[in-house]
């Protein structure tokens, strides 16, 4: 039996606010919208959620405010599995949070770090030998970019997997790009970085999301495949990049193959996006393994 993935997820942890409307306003403008609800969010923390249910050991790296947001939010975390002893509650500083408008199942999102800025290379350093016991650390870049670049050194020096979802999109060092394993942009952030670096060189570095037209990605001997999305009534789209990256790095630490892990996180993403809420809409491992077998694949 292969032992239990552990996963490091060294990122953001926000609480979203969410509004439902059927218009979106123009500039200026106000709108009556149906329903406004908070869920637990952050990049960080949607991955971190979707790799504990889908089987994965997880320590979560990562800071919130000393606030009622914040408290809510570290007891998610324990009630999810999730080792929080490398987390920090920054004193005098909210919790970061998301303002999300959802309209038509699209969403538009506004996030104010807070807490998360407090995400600095000192304070991995202190954290690194907790961080250096996983198998494998997946990023995103809602935490600042010197301590994305501190840690995949960090990660490279002792020969662990780094997996960098670069969203929101914003420049990438050099070293980042150079050391990643994996690099895991949507459409409109593999056009950014393929004006920012030789894409040839990189190729087999990207497995690109692609909403409902699947995932595109090149195995080791240069073949480029996609594979297709599932046939789903899309609800809610928010947080099915973040499943699609928790589910990537929890099956690839345990089978070390490209192809199998970017399937069951492609049917994962699936899951996802027919449940409102980030991290409601996260399946557990059965769900995945069932809808898998359901198409064949």
């Amino acid at each position: 039996m292969k032992k239990t993935p552990r996963v490091c997820v060294v990122g953001s942890i926000n609480m979203d606010m969410v509004t439902i409307t059927h218009a979106v306003p123009n500039q200026g403008e106000t709108v009556l919208g149906e329903s406004f609800k908070t869920y637990p969010g952050g990049k960080g923390a949607n991955q971190a959620v979707a790799a504990a249910r889908l089987g994965a050991e997880v320590v979560m790296v990562g800071a919130v405010g000393e606030d009622a947001f914040g408290k809510s939010l570290k007891e998610r975390f324990k009630n999810e599995g999730i080792e929080t002893e490398a987390m920090d509650t920054v004193q005098k500083e909210s919790t970061g949070v998301a303002s999300i408008i959802l309209s038509e199942g699209d969403n538009r999102i506004i996030v104010a770090p807070g807490a998360n800025n407090y995400v600095t290379p000192e304070a991995i350093q202190k954290k690194q030998d907790t961080i250096l016991t996983s198998d494998i650390i997946l990023m995103q870049f809602e935490i600042p970019m010197e301590t994305i670049e501190y840690t995949v050194n960090l990660a490279y020096k002792h020969h662990i997997p780094v997996v960098i979802n670069p969203a929101p999109y914003q420049a990438i060092p050099e070293s980042v790009i150079e050391k990643a394993t994996f690099i895991t942009p949507n459409e409109l952030e593999l056009q950014e970085l393929k004006k920012a670096t030789n894409y040839e060189v990189i190729r087999e570095k990207i497995i690109e999301t692609k909403g409902k037209h699947g995932v595109a990605f090149t195995l080791p001997n240069g073949e480029e495949k996609l594979i297709p999305s599932y046939p789903v009534k899309v609800k809610d789209t928010t947080g099915a990049g973040d499943t699609f990256n928790g589910a990537f790095v929890t099956e690839y630490a345990k089978e070390k193959d490209i192809s199998k892990a970017i399937q069951f996180a492609n049917a994962a993403a699936s899951l996802a996006v027919e449940k409102l809420g980030a991290q409601e809409g996260m399946p557990a491992r059965e769900a995945v393994v069932k809808r898998m077998k359901e198409y064949n694949r």
